[in-house]
């Protein structure tokens, strides 16, 4: 049975005062819009404004926060403010600092699908953990910015907010580490410890600068801090560091020789685990335990009993718990603890038996003195191997859904989670990418981060992404044309619909006939195109050319689209080809526009006052025929005009109609003539 979560934390929104107001809220996507309402908390009815009285924007005064809109009402005859604040669930993403973080981890996550899945065994195991490694460096790589910006930040609420960061991410770093040792690398007992010893070297720094100001000394051996040095190499597993500081010692004080040479043989001869497969755990275990009654006995012996420092550490080497947990404040933490009493007391640990040491551990180190923090619950189910917890207790604890998503991606891809589904549908790694990208797309521009990783969630990704998608403010036309070509790679034909639609709205509501026209050609949308063709028409009476030649000379197939705009493209081209004296092709072309009723009845006019100056030609353009098709369209044209407009009272309107009139006259004249002439001949 699914575990049923505790109750959310509660969320306080500074500036807002649900004890006087009732407030309501709206989701979004990646955020939630609270604003104050005119009901008051306890009254069911409004104040006297009611509810036409819609507050009405004005400027964010001093101190307001950003993201917050404070609106003007009217109460009780009196001004009231409210306000309208922007919630963010995912504020992670708007730091600047993390960028490298999302931007550089995209393409470790990118490479790791593309990569090739054939692999298997150990050359697929080692693949993983590169990328593991990759992520890892990239989480260093960004902590260290950070932490840089934190030393040179000179406001204190700043420099606080990157030192938060810079330990949320050596946590990640911490628990990343982890997991990859235990289940990537899946590390087998022996090489095990080793890992852990480099874990914790890599990970406890709280003592470097200790190691660095003795060293840094004239004289190390007679430094305060001496000792608590060599116990941290010794504490740490660095033999040979530790035994040049102990040479240091011996030099300074030759009565101490002797135990020196001996603790210093006990060093040397410590068997440790090797990463290859030159021994045998069986040999391993002899040899440790050889090792280790030889310690047992010189300390039985009192060798060191004259120097409580050296018999401090054989007891350490000997593995006493006592002894290392007097060190507690050089080791600092419980997983410290774990892996030095491991070091000395069970080498061999195979990583089953880890959950048994890593309990006792912490709690002898906690000692109930304190309780374990989240990372400590999240370390502990590491060492049980309960990788779904450790997945549930990150996402409880970190601020964003990078960390969980990719570590649940890489896990995936190790086959460690197959057989976990979620009871709503997607399974757990579909679910945390989904998650993770949704928060991508809330960003003015990660968000096209966010839509490689909807394209790799096979089950719900592209719902997703058409719906992210359509959100997106296309705020310029280099933005449209981005998340367009997004679209058309996908075949995701109706967001491209809506894209276009709206961008060719925008235009023309700019006046930008020509783009407008473009993006609606572009949308297959005949009705706009239809209305924006009617535009350029209008504007070609009122200005008497055309706008945007370009476009219209190149239209192409595209002008099918509609009949409207075929008839701009064929109108566009009569002007062209009138404008080259082909005048035989102009005024087929142009008759050819009427009789097919392609133009619309509101341009007759306009076409057949373009046929005047092909009537008044020296030369004979218009046939016999196509003269009486002239004269038809005419007389229907005003024969419409009649019944509609009255035209008698327009004087413009009749003189036109009388000129036509007469140059058709003319022409058919003309051509009667010349046609009798020439079956004369």
């Amino acid at each position: 049975m699914e575990e049923v979560d505790g109750d959310p934390p509660l969320m306080v929104v500074p500036g807002a005062d649900p004890s006087a107001r009732q407030l309501c809220f709206a989701w979004g996507p990646a955020e939630m819009l609270v604003c104050e309402t005119l009901f008051g908390r306890r009254g069911g009815s409004p104040s006297r404004g009611g509810p036409g009285a819609v507050p009405r924007p004005r400027p964010r005064p001093r101190g307001a926060e950003p993201g917050v809109c404070c609106l003007v009402g009217v109460e009780d005859g009196r001004q009231s403010s409210s306000c309208v604040f922007v919630v963010r669930k995912d504020q992670d993403i708007y730091i600047q600092t993390l960028r490298k973080l999302f931007n550089e981890s995209h393409g470790i996550f990118v490479g790791l699908q593309r990569s090739e899945e054939e692999l298997a065994g150990k050359s697929r195991k080692t693949q993983l953990v590169q990328v593991s490694k990759n992520y890892r460096s990239v989480i260093r790589a960004c902590m260290e910015d950070m932490h840089q910006a934190a030393i040179s930040a000179r406001d204190p609420a700043l420099q606080s907010q990157y030192s938060t960061q810079v330990s949320i991410l050596s946590a990640m770093e911490l628990i990343w580490n982890l997991c990859e040792i235990l289940f990537v690398e899946a590390a087998a007992a022996g090489p095990l410890l080793l890992r852990l010893l480099d874990w914790v070297r890599l990970h406890v720094c709280d003592v470097d600068n200790m190691v660095r100001e003795v060293l840094s000394s004239e004289n190390p051996s007679k430094h305060e801090l001496f000792w608590n040095v060599v116990d941290v190499f010794v504490l740490q597993g660095r033999m040979d560091e530790a035994r040049h500081l102990l040479s240091k010692e011996a030099s300074a004080n030759p009565t101490s020789m002797n135990m020196y040479r001996i603790l210093d043989d006990l060093m040397k001869k410590m068997p440790m685990p090797s990463l290859g497969n030159t021994q045998t755990l069986t040999e391993m275990e002899l040899k440790w335990q050889h090792w280790h009654e030889e310690c047992q006995r010189y300390l039985q012996d009192g060798t060191f009993a004259s120097n409580s420092h050296m018999e401090s550490i054989c007891k350490i080497l000997l593995g006493d718990e006592d002894a290392i947990l007097e060190k507690k404040e050089l080791m600092t933490t419980w997983y410290h603890f774990l892996v030095t009493r491991l070091l000395y007391s069970r080498p061999t640990v195979k990583p089953m038996e880890l959950r048994f040491y890593a309990q006792s551990s912490m709690d002898l180190f906690l000692g109930g003195e304190s309780s374990p923090e989240p990372l400590d619950t999240i370390l502990m189910a590491a060492f049980e191997f309960e990788m779904h917890q450790v997945i549930k207790e990150c996402s409880i604890a970190l601020s964003n859904w990078w960390f969980v998503a990719h570590l649940t991606d890489l896990l995936d891809h190790c086959k460690l989670l197959q057989s976990h589904n979620l009871y709503f549908g997607s399974n757990m790694r579909e679910f945390l990418l989904l998650e993770y990208a949704s928060g991508l797309f809330s960003h003015h521009s990660l968000w096209q981060l966010g839509v490689d990783y909807f394209d790799h969630c096979p089950e719900y990704g592209r719902v997703y992404l058409e719906l992210h998608i359509e959100r997106i403010p296309l705020n310029t036309e280099q933005k449209a044309l981005k998340v367009l070509r997004i679209c058309e790679q996908r075949q995701m034909h109706e967001q491209v619909r809506s894209i276009c639609k709206i961008m060719a709205m925008k235009a023309l509501r700019n006046n930008r006939l020509g783009s407008a026209l473009s993006w609606s050609i572009r949308a297959k949308d005949a009705a706009f195109a239809t209305l924006i063709s009617d535009r350029f028409l209008k504007d070609y009476c009122e200005r008497g050319c055309f706008s945007d030649l370009d476009l219209i000379d190149n239209l192409g197939p595209s002008m099918l689209l509609s009949d409207r705009l075929t008839f701009l493209g064929k109108y566009r081209e009569f002007h062209r080809l009138y404008g080259e004296k082909r005048f035989s092709e102009a005024a087929r072309l142009l008759l050819m526009l009427m009789t097919a009723h392609i133009a619309p009845c509101s341009f007759w006019m306009t076409l057949l006052t373009d046929a005047l100056p092909l009537l008044e030609q020296k030369e004979v353009i218009f046939s016999a025929e196509q003269t009486y098709e002239l004269m038809r369209c005419l007389e229907d044209l005003t024969a419409r005009k009649s019944d509609e407009q009255k035209l008698q009272g327009d004087d413009v309107e009749t003189t036109k109609v009388e000129m036509l009139r007469l140059a058709l006259a003319r022409n058919l004249a003309r051509v009667i003539v010349k046609e009798g002439t020439l079956e004369g001949s």
